[in-house]
């Protein structure tokens, strides 16, 4: 019986961002962020087009000023002219009132970032007073009104973008530097949207340390049940800086959530060329069974019972089979684990010992003793004959399938 586990997702609203839908059902998004000077109209299209081929659904540009802002009409529409309608996002952050509203007539998705939009310095108070609190309300009320009504105008998406290292002052004074202050601080705008009866949203709440990043976002989702909302979460560990630790790191959190069925569309945030986050984004969702964008080989570490070099094996495989959309294969050292270790995988090669081979079809043995040498032409025989091999595509560097090598 074929093993099924699957994590149920958290039920969320929808939230249109142009042609592409966060939440609702729909299959975890995923996205990045470009990096060249918005201003640099033409090296910015290009990027935008690099990211989207790449397979970023979801590019977003940061929109400083208002300058920024008018730019990215010019944007949008040289993108759509030398290549296709890619979804864009705005980045607004600091007193941002007249730059979102502006963003908002040129793009798919506005960001705000509470802690800095309505930005407020009010000495070194150890605590707020109600007033106080009250006072602060109301003026992001007063600043925030223009682009909820913005968005609802020209039908845009918004992201409550909260960051750990920029929550307000008296977010910090009242709650600390904790989760909790992540949380109201979304809160309050989230209150405001639904009090002007605009729900196409979607949040996030990032931090550069995985516990807080993880614990933030458990407590939105229980806050958002106490009141009554389910809007999307966008999942990121934000500077998690770059090489082999960045995506560790980014996975742990990211990953961690999504097993709780928390989270719908994600960013891996490096410290490199953005495309770089696609290939993680990509893998962290295959390897919960999220999303299949790829071939995906499941292969022993081998050990000394193998009697052929694995690595080079498992190569070979793969280029010979990583077109084929759909399979599931396994590479596999030897006899002893072989078998069961392949899972649910649609084929498998295993090594016999004596410089021969065993080809499996599911858990069942297909063909035995049969030469090292011709073990990767022998399984592509064995795909012809069941019908499932295809000629590679001209120029394909993308499949989806499952392979599993054993030692």
């Amino acid at each position: 019986m074929a093993l099924d586990i699957t994590y149920p997702r958290r039920n969320t609203v929808a939230c249109r961002v142009g042609p592409v839908t966060i939440g609702g059902g729909h299959p975890v998004l995923v996205q990045s962020m470009i990096t060249e000077e918005t201003r640099n109209i033409d090296a910015c299209v290009e990027q935008v087009i690099a990211l989207h081929r790449e397979g970023c659904e979801l590019v977003r540009v940061t929109t400083p000023t208002l300058g920024e802002a008018r730019a990215m009409e010019e944007i949008r529409a040289k993108v759509t002219e030398r290549y296709k309608y890619v979804p864009l996002t705005a980045d607004v952050h600091h007193q941002g009132t007249a730059i979102a509203v502006e963003a908002a007539k040129h793009v798919d998705e506005v960001r705000v970032n509470p802690g800095l939009f309505v930005f407020h310095k009010w000495g070194d108070n150890v605590e707020y007073t109600e007033k106080e609190h009250a006072e602060e309300r109301e003026a992001i009320e007063t600043s925030f009104v223009p682009v909820v009504e913005a968005c609802k105008q020209h039908g845009r998406a918004m992201r409550v973008g909260v960051n750990h290292g920029s929550l307000s002052e008296r977010m910090l004074v009242t709650y600390g530097d904790t989760p909790d202050g992540m949380v109201e601080s979304a809160m309050e705008y989230l209150r405001i949207c639904e009090k002007y009866e605009y729900q196409n949203l979607n949040i996030s709440l990032k931090a550069s340390r995985v516990p807080v990043m993880v614990a933030a976002n458990r407590l939105m989702v229980r806050k958002m049940d106490e009141e009554g909302m389910a809007y999307p979460l966008h999942l990121g560990v934000t500077e998690a800086g770059d090489g082999v630790y960045a995506r560790i790191k980014s996975t742990a959190g990211i990953a961690t959530l999504l097993m709780e069925g928390i989270g719908d569309t994600i960013r891996v945030s490096l410290s490199e060329d953005p495309i770089a986050e696609i290939p993680v984004c990509y893998d962290i969702l295959q390897s919960l069974g999220l999303r299949k964008t790829k071939v995906e080989y499941i292969a022993c570490p081998s050990c000394g019972r193998t009697k052929f070099n694995l690595p080079t094996v498992l190569n070979e495989v793969r280029d010979a089979t990583k077109h084929l959309v759909g399979l599931d294969i396994a590479v596999m050292g030897c006899i002893v684990n072989g078998p069961g270790e392949m899972a649910d995988a649609d084929y498998g090669y295993v090594g016999a010992g004596a410089g021969k081979i065993t080809l499996y079809r599911k858990r069942n043995v297909v063909k035995t003793s049969i030469p090292q040498e011709n073990g990767v032409a022998e399984l592509v025989a064995l795909l012809k004959e069941d019908k499932v091999w295809v000629d590679p595509p001209e120029g394909q560097t993308k499949s989806v399938i499952n392979l599993a090598v054993v030692g």
